[in-house]
């Protein structure tokens, strides 16, 4: 069986951009939460999946993720001592070196559809850089392939990546899915009713999913 491209899903910020009691990630969305939902569409994709977070949201991905898909970073070099954006793609690459490519999503971005990701993992292999456009807008996910896995393994701050994909051609994938240019703080806590609407595929049993994303043992 060829294998999967690997989603990096992001959830390591300090969650600034929406202001309440609680982490943004943990916030309701429909009957779920934001993080639960992402995961939800990543699940629904069917590909293997890693989740990047930090000591202090550690507690709110174990609740969602099994261990072995999550891979906790210690304070780095991003604002406030959070994990930069650098670091953590750089860690899930780690974590899944052997994998033929990367999709890299913010946790923030539930809107995101599973068929989108399909849309993106296939096109990796074929260009260095792959992302979703919508309306010719720049989105998420981004996708890198393992040709560039020396460089995603050293990347650190918070533009590090930006300054990779400048110099690689980028190939944009026109998508049917607002959600790529649409994060949490941006849509509001809780969502309007038009974008809770929206269908979001139920997720196969995630610990099955997620076992298969493991890297070998021994």
């Amino acid at each position: 069986m060829i294998p999967s491209p690997v989603v990096i899903v992001l959830a390591a910020g300090r969650g600034v951009r929406f202001e309440g009691a609680s982490h943004r990630l943990a916030q309701p969305w429909g009957a779920s939460t934001v993080l639960a939902t992402t995961l939800a569409q990543v699940s629904a994709s069917g590909l293997p999946l890693v989740v990047v977070t930090s000591e202090a949201l550690r507690e709110l991905v174990r609740g969602i993720a099994p261990t072995d898909a999550v891979v906790t970073l210690p304070s780095g070099d991003g604002r406030d001592g959070a994990p930069s954006v650098g670091e953590s793609i750089a860690a899930g690459v780690l974590a899944r070196g052997d994998a033929p490519g990367w999709l890299v999503l913010p946790a923030d971005m539930p809107m995101v559809q599973s068929r989108t990701l399909q849309d993106i993992a296939r096109a990796v292999g074929h260009h260095p850089v792959t992302y979703a456009q919508r309306r010719g807008l720049r989105g998420h996910p981004v996708a890198f392939s393992s040709e560039l896995y020396s460089e995603l393994r050293t990347l650190s701050g918070d533009h590090g990546v930006r300054r990779l994909m400048a110099r690689y051609p980028a190939n944009a994938i026109e998508v049917e899915d607002d959600g790529v240019l649409l994060d949490a703080g941006r849509i509001g806590m809780p969502p309007p009713p038009s974008l809770r609407r929206l269908p979001v595929a139920p997720p196969p049993p995630l610990l099955r999913l997620y076992k298969a994303a493991a890297p070998p043992s021994g």
